[in-house]
């Protein structure tokens, strides 16, 4: 299984490398440990903090299912999608990466100080 889980592993990354491009960030963000949740809860347009629950044991499922939903949101796919993402991401995250779908960039409100800190003005 050693080398089947290293071909997924890339093939996941490859994907993910994808997403990130297609959401204007740069690849190899997609490929640092820690640092990418970090991108994707900017790209899924969600607070910084679920990084950290994204690090806690059982409750890492739980905001990685939430952070995955936000992100199939940002890419227009409903939410069986980001389960998907979540179970076998070495075959959605391809799909999300290199299908049709496009990033829908999240509308600034002056109300909303996430925006004004992320430079979304």
């Amino acid at each position: 299984m050693g080398f089947i889980g290293f071909i997924l592993a890339i093939v996941a990354f490859a994907g993910a490398w994808q997403v990130f491009v297609k959401a204007g960030r740069e690849g190899w963000e997609a490929v640092i440990p820690v640092y990418n949740l970090y991108v994707l809860t900017v790209i899924a347009a969600q607070p910084w903090w679920l990084l950290i629950l994204c690090l806690i044991p059982v409750v890492n499922f739980i905001a990685l299912g939430f952070l995955y939903w936000k992100l199939a949101e940002r890419f227009g796919q409903i939410w069986p999608f980001a389960i998907g993402l979540l179970l076998v991401p070495f075959v959605f995250y391809p799909l999300l990466g290199f299908g049709d779908a496009r990033y829908i960039r999240p509308s600034p409100s002056p109300e909303d100080p996430r925006f004004l800190d992320r430079g979304f003005q």
